[in-house]
């Protein structure tokens, strides 16, 4: 039996640690922001499963192209 994560981990000086949700929220929130005024949307790309329902998928799509300005998304469904 494998087991499975029931809380969000962060890296701190190389280490994981357990955290809140809302600090693992706050730091991905902050690494996107952190790419798009380093770089630029171009450098973001989400990359979503084929397996999920439509509506994530749509949701997933929206979120890349409104919020972050990228079209960079794809998914396995070619496969």
């Amino acid at each position: 039996m494998s087991e499975r994560l029931t809380v969000p981990m962060v890296r701190d000086n190389g280490n994981l640690r357990e955290a809140t949700w809302d600090e693992a929220l706050d730091r991905a929130a902050s690494g996107f922001k952190k790419v798009l005024s380093e770089h630029g949307p171009q450098f973001f790309g989400l990359f979503s499963c084929s397996k999920t329902t439509n509506e994530v998928n749509y949701a997933a799509q929206r979120f890349s192209r409104s919020v972050i300005g990228s079209n960079n998304i794809d998914s396995c469904n070619r496969t």
